[in-house]
């Protein structure tokens, strides 16, 4: 056990007591975090480090109440420990399930149906997140932060911006009802027993549209046709109406609008867990792709004339 993960432990009350030589570690992970599976005999906890600079964009009380809220709403593991000011969590394992990945979520059958449904739970629970997710307000908090940083943007990022203008006229004049979202439902945020789905990670969670969730979702696992059709008739229960599958598609772009930013946040920081800088340029590439196909405009006009009905 390395001194980073003893201290810790030595914060957390669960631990007192408990002979550091009988409990063992394993990390699982996290982009910005440091994650960790903790045994200590029969008891299995996650434990999460909160990464240096993740205070400038993530709001821990925030994420405190909304993982409570998550978990309370049977959608997520129960939390033991948080520190507001820190970032430090711990959380109960969830015993048999897998991480999941883009590749699994293409093997494991029924996966993306099974994603939609533990969402959906959410989405409905009737409970409140504290903060709101506003992608375009978001956009240009980030865009403040990576100047304070005066770090680069790729080439064409502000015109893309500009051209998402119509995307933001056809959300403004359509609002969605708001929902308790995740928000950042990447592939490895959920955890499968096959039967049924978790979701973890609810540092950017807050109140949104809750098909922000299914376009992210469709855009992080890579899923294809097939698998949005899975995903959104489990989701609506059917054939989804135009206006929402138009939502889910363009919410795909958008939220690789966004996400691009958050990677040059990370690649101004320095963050040595990945080339940052290509994960950004990659992101408005398919962006500016999924903004271009021939079908964005048709999706747009089902959003401008068909609202959420």
């Amino acid at each position: 056990m390395d001194d980073n993960i003893a201290a810790a432990l030595d914060r957390i009350p669960a631990f007192d007591g408990v002979p550091r030589e009988t409990i063992a570690c394993a990390r699982l992970g996290g982009l910005t975090n440091l994650v960790y599976r903790v045994d200590a005999g029969d008891r299995r906890y996650v434990l999460r480090i909160a990464g240096e600079g993740t205070e400038d964009y993530i709001d821990r009380k925030v994420e405190g109440h909304n993982a409570r809220v998550a978990a309370e709403a049977g959608v997520s593991a129960e939390v033991l420990h948080f520190d507001a000011d820190s970032g430090l969590m711990l959380t109960r394992y969830l015993d048999g399930c897998v991480t999941m990945s883009p590749e699994l979520f293409k093997s494991r059958p029924g996966a993306p149906a099974r994603a939609a449904e533990v969402l959906k739970r959410m989405h409905a629970c009737g409970k409140e997140f504290r903060f709101r997710f506003e992608l375009f307000a978001m956009i240009d908090e980030y865009l403040g932060l990576l100047a304070k940083l005066e770090a680069p943007l790729p080439d064409g990022y502000h015109e893309v911006v500009k051209e998402a203008g119509a995307v933001r006229k056809a959300l403004d004049a359509n609002p969605a009802a708001l929902a308790p979202c995740h928000c950042d439902p990447l592939s490895e945020n959920f955890l499968d027993d096959g039967a049924r789905m978790w979701v973890v990670d609810w540092e950017y969670s807050g109140m949104n549209d809750p098909i922000w969730d299914l376009g992210d979702v469709s855009v992080e696992a890579g899923f294809d046709a097939a698998q949005d059709r899975e995903m959104m008739a489990a989701y609506c229960g059917g054939e989804p109406p135009a206006a929402v599958y138009g939502r889910m598609v363009i919410y795909k772009a958008m939220c690789d609008l966004l996400w691009t930013l958050w990677g040059l946040i990370q690649f101004a920081n320095k963050n040595p867990v990945d080339d940052f800088w290509a994960y950004s340029v990659n992101r408005l590439e398919r962006c500016k792709a999924l903004m271009g196909a021939d079908d964005f405009g048709r999706h747009l006009g089902a959003i401008h004339s068909g609202g959420l009905s």
